[in-house]
């Protein structure tokens, strides 16, 4: 594995070729460090639960990951946290908030759960200024469809905020996880910027046939077309052609730090997709601030 001058330097050099800043990482996690200890812990079972091992490179202490994150040449990253359980999100929102005011280069991000207080709350983190939501349909075990979410989609559709949603069957299926609710969900709230998680692994095709029906729909790069994820979900070379066609809707994301790999692989899996630099440019840089800073 390269090191950390070695994966600053390529993408150094990458981002001054593009004429861009550096990254706009939409997809990266910091937590409440007893949340972040339990979403660890389940990697570290990983072998026995997925079938194969999963080791966090960037295992370290928040200040080290924010400090890695910005020797990476990442300009903006996001603290996505999600709920488990009811009455838990808005205590994830309440720490968010303070983790977004001390980190100027993270944007505020929030989440929800469905649950009678989920628009309360919702409506605060509106209020005091998120700039992005998470949602992980796996991890939360719950319908997306579910009608306490209601006045959650429509709310954050107003505000033309973008969520970023893990509703794939990767790593593990759900009970709830697949296109149809997503596909219901945007059939009644079709004004939502959805952010797809993962490229919808492993069902790429269909999700990314979403981007034809609304234009507001997303897809975050987050682990794709990885060596490591190829190897249990891999992509045609028909869907890595297709990519080049959506290069508005493919947003940069590196699930950091819990990737198995140097973060400097996420990009080099785009970069050797070939498909242009106005494309590379589009996905490293620009949609990512286009999402999370919109012009008024």
């Amino acid at each position: 594995m390269a090191s950390l001058n070695d994966d600053a330097n390529y993408i150094r050099n990458l981002c001054k070729h593009l004429g861009i800043p550096g990254l706009t990482d939409i997809h990266t996690h910091f937590m409440p460090h007893n949340v972040l200890r339990k979403v660890w812990a389940y990697f570290e079972q990983a072998e026995d639960v997925l079938g194969y091992d999963w080791p966090i490179t960037y295992r370290t202490d928040e200040a080290e990951r924010i400090d890695t994150l910005r020797a990476l040449g990442v300009k903006q990253f996001t603290s996505l946290l999600y709920p488990h359980k009811p009455d838990m999100a808005a205590w994830l929102n309440s720490w968010a908030a303070d983790f977004a005011a001390r980190t100027p280069d993270c944007a505020h991000s929030s989440t929800f759960y469905p649950e009678p207080e989920a628009a309360d709350y919702v409506r605060s983190a509106i209020e005091s200024g998120t700039r992005v939501f998470k949602a992980h349909v796996q991890v939360g075990g719950y319908d997306p469809t579910d009608p306490h979410l209601d006045p959650v989609w429509g709310m954050i559709a107003e505000a033309e905020l973008p969520i970023v949603i893990h509703a794939g069957h990767a790593p593990q299926r759900g009970a709830h996880t697949g296109i149809e609710p997503i596909r219901d969900v945007l059939r009644r709230f079709p004004n939502l910027t959805l952010v797809m998680a993962h490229l919808g692994m492993p069902d790429y095709e269909a999700f990314l046939d979403l981007a034809d029906e609304h234009p507001n729909f997303h897809l975050d790069t987050c682990m794709a077309l990885t060596d490591f994820t190829e190897r249990f979900a891999p992509t045609s070379a028909e869907y890595r052609r297709r990519l080049g066609d959506y290069g508005d809707r493919i947003v940069f994301a590196s699930d950091f730090p819990n990737i198995p790999y140097s973060y400097a692989h996420q990009v080099e899996a785009l970069e050797r997709l070939e498909l242009g630099e106005e494309w590379l440019r589009a996905v490293l840089w620009d949609n990512g601030q286009r999402l999370l800073n919109p012009v008024p």
